[in-house]
């Protein structure tokens, strides 16, 4: 009986050490978690300000594209 007993109590001792384990786990997991969080919207930032850029871009060349379309427009009449 008394060695059910301390069977019983090695399983809940290490029952104890294992849930312990896994909180810490989990607590470094959520803080990984929280820090690529914040670094995954730091680059959705990053990625939206380059598209902005692009997009400024492609809108300063699309005036430049009409006046050579209409300059070979033009040379082709000649």
């Amino acid at each position: 009986m008394i060695s059910e007993f301390q069977d019983l109590s090695d399983k809940i001792n290490r029952l104890a050490q294992l849930t312990q384990a896994l909180r810490s786990e989990n607590y470094l997991l959520r803080q990984a978690n929280a820090l690529l969080s914040a670094e995954n919207v730091d680059f959705k930032g990053r990625l939206d300000e380059a598209q902005r850029r692009v997009e400024a871009l492609l809108e300063q060349l699309s005036p430049l594209d009409a006046e050579e379309d209409v300059a070979t427009d033009a040379e082709a009449t000649q």
